[in-house]
């Protein structure tokens, strides 16, 4: 009978945490767009690269700090990894930047600004607009770093 007790107290408390999950979802999305939800939520490119050609790491206002991993060859951005110890919104705009550069030249990449971010993701809150902006200045510094090398 022991057993089963213990059952129902799991049960109960899967079906509490679904519940909660469920909540805390409808609020986000009450806030930000569904891109906005994906990538924080399934973000591309997390991680870092084992030989990066320029790297960056820059914390924000807000205290959440991203970092950039780049690979290069021949003037173009063959692979980009990042990782943040920040909101879902940072997670969002690091996922975006690298995906927006992967193929680029560093020309190309220097164009790439915190409204493009933005632009992909539907808009964002305008307490989040930093993430975005924080994700760009990550991606600069980690191409300069590149470029201070002499490559």
């Amino acid at each position: 009978m022991e057993k089963k007790n213990e059952k129902n107290e799991t049960s109960d408390f899967d079906e509490l945490t679904k519940k909660i999950e469920e909540e805390i979802l409808k609020g986000e999305r009450e806030v930000y767009t569904e891109k906005t939800l994906e990538e924080a939520y399934n973000p591309k490119n997390v991680g870092e690269l084992e030989t990066p050609s320029g790297t960056a790491r820059v914390t924000g206002p807000c205290g959440d700090t991203l970092q950039i991993h780049i690979k290069i060859e021949e003037n173009e951005i063959v692979d980009c990894k990042f990782m943040t110890d920040g909101c879902g919104a940072s997670m969002a705009c690091g996922s975006v930047v690298t995906e927006l550069v992967k193929g680029k030249t560093i020309e190309q990449a220097l164009t790439v600004g915190y409204k493009d971010v933005i632009s992909v993701l539907g808009g964002l809150p305008e307490e989040n607009i930093h993430c975005s902006v924080l994700a760009v200045d990550t991606l600069r510094a980690a191409l300069e770093d590149y470029k201070s090398k002499g490559r």
